[in-house]
């Protein structure tokens, strides 16, 4: 038995939800995806997440958020969370922090499926090791389900990619966020781990990574403070589609998706 999954970038703010709300359930009855997990760390504004957008992406399709270093900009998510089970914040968080870094939620045709967020430490703020924090997690997932889903969200591609090979055989798909830039080495590992350095971005690509591009110039031209607005135009939804044989969690499977918010 197969089950066929949708990994989403970085939603950035309103352009990127609207994208979302617009195209993402046709999409699912078109191409018969079963789960969809989606990085949403930057949903809110263009930084940070609430419950309510939490709600929202799940009313359009999505089936598990995750994040990243993003994750308490607003403090409605920092209160708010322990109520959801849908959406995680980094595993390697300080056990002081609230909510959770892992889930296992069921899919849209009745199948158990795991997600493990994780956050990386090259360039990125201080974070326990990700990788014994996914060592620590992996046998407990396993116990519920074969297919699971990990979401390495970091800025350095070969901390990506070192993740990656560290999982290859222990989980179905490794995709990267943070850096919200699709890149082109899909690929299934030696030993079945799907893997994608990162999915890329879901909001305006007319833009410096989702924020208007001349405020973006402004500041690296002069050094001078400006305000990072969310842009609007070209939006695109960026991910990975991969399709995991359910009885040994491997991938047979993995490709980009992009989808063009065209009127």
């Amino acid at each position: 038995m197969k089950i066929k999954t949708l990994a989403i970038g970085d939603i950035v703010g309103s352009p990127g939800r609207k994208a979302m709300d617009r195209h993402l359930s046709a999409y699912i009855e078109r191409e018969s995806i079963d789960f969809v997990v989606a990085n949403a760390e930057n949903a809110a504004g263009g930084s940070g997440l609430t419950p309510k957008i939490v709600e929202e992406l799940i009313s359009y399709g999505v089936d598990v958020v995750t994040s990243g270093d993003h994750m308490w900009r607003k403090r409605e998510m920092v209160h708010g969370i322990n109520g959801l089970n849908r959406v995680i914040r980094p595993e390697n968080f300080p056990t002081e922090s609230p909510g959770k870094g892992h889930t296992v939620v069921e899919a849209k045709n009745g199948l158990p499926v795991a997600v493990l967020s994780l956050l990386g430490r090259v360039f990125m703020p201080p974070a326990d090791c990700p990788f014994k924090a996914a060592d620590a997690v992996l046998a407990k997932l396993q116990t519920h389900t074969k297919v699971i889903l990990v979401d390495m969200h970091c800025e350095a591609t070969s901390e990506k990619v070192a993740m990656g090979w560290h999982l290859d055989g222990r989980a179905s798909l490794v995709f990267g966020t943070h850096t919200h830039i699709q890149t082109a080495d899909e690929r299934v590992l030696p030993n079945g781990t799907g893997y994608i350095t990162d999915v890329g971005m879901t909001g305006p690509y007319d833009s410096v990574i989702g924020r208007d591009k001349d405020k973006v110039l402004k500041k690296m031209i002069t050094n001078l403070p400006e305000r990072f607005d969310v842009a609007t135009d070209d939006v695109r939804i960026c991910g990975a589609m991969t399709t995991v044989d359910v009885e040994t969690g491997k991938a047979l499977h993995i490709q980009r998706v992009v989808i063009r918010d065209t009127p």
